[in-house]
């Protein structure tokens, strides 16, 4: 491996291990509720359910998939789904959660970017949401692996959090980080978005991309843009600062209205 590509596997071997701890809590906690889930409840938000459509009989790619509970969602409405995630802890709960509800799903534990290697077949839909590009430095070899699992006529969705969330503080008070990919951003911290009071603490490391660098890694790898949307509110309260509107979703206080905080975009 050249210098750069020992370093992204030193920053992937740091993030897994923050999200094998990540999904002990999440397992676990009234952000994801489980219990209620298992009992019926729908996981998906209505940005996707709306934007993705039927997709009965359909197979269905869920990359960077966390512990399944969205891939087995999509299954719940009749898709034949794969997940994919980096953490073994991830997929070995993922795995549990089919069997407990008695979903069929396949689910395949390696880094999106060699997902090549340890699947075959093409897709109907490649799906991915909330929270996953940030993960990775390079989008171009991302957008190739979309298009190696996208077959003829299939679509690729992606629902994400705007990137100028990603500009603030922790408490959004300020921009404090670039709005384009200017290199790692490496933090420290401890407990996550669904379990704040954990106190383990771990390193991680991420990447800003800006909305050109994600449509033209897309473009790039062959793919022809349907439709891209932006909301001014998160579905998840995830954030800190949040106040809920009268619709249910959530905004930053003093910016309601004013800030772009989620995009969407299909791609064919």
């Amino acid at each position: 491996l050249c210098a750069m590509e020992q370093n992204h596997t030193d920053f992937f071997d740091v993030n897994r291990k923050a999200w094998d701890l990540r999904t002990d809590w999440h397992i676990g906690s009234d952000f994801y509720d489980v219990a209620a889930w298992k009992a019926g409840k729908e996981a998906l938000m209505p940005i996707e359910l709306r934007e993705v459509g039927d997709v009965k009989g359909k197979r269905l790619l869920h990359l960077q998939c966390h512990f399944g509970q969205d891939t087995l969602s999509w299954a719940r409405r009749g898709a034949l789904v794969t997940g994919c995630d980096f953490s073994e802890k991830a997929i070995e709960q993922a795995r549990k959660l089919a069997e407990e509800v008695q979903l069929e799903a396949d689910f395949v534990c390696c880094n999106v970017y060699d997902l090549p290697a340890h699947l075959e077949g093409q897709f109907d839909i490649v799906f991915t949401s909330y929270g996953v590009i940030g993960w990775l430095p390079d989008l171009g070899p991302w957008a190739k692996v979309v298009k190696h699992f996208l077959k003829p006529g299939g679509f690729f969705y992606l629902a994400e959090f705007h990137p100028v969330v990603w500009m603030f503080d922790d408490q959004f008070t300020k921009f404090q980080y670039p709005y384009h990919n200017s290199g790692v951003i490496t933090t420290e911290g401890s407990g996550s978005y669904a379990a704040p009071g954990a106190e383990e603490h771990y390193v991680e490391h991420g990447w800003n991309h800006s909305i050109s660098e994600v449509l033209n890694a897309l473009l790039q790898a062959g793919l022809h843009l349907e439709f891209f949307n932006e909301y001014p509110y998160s579905p998840y309260p995830c954030f800190a600062n949040l106040v809920q509107g009268e619709d249910g979703f959530y905004r930053i206080k003093g910016l309601e209205g004013i800030i772009p905080m989620v995009y969407s975009l299909k791609m064919t």
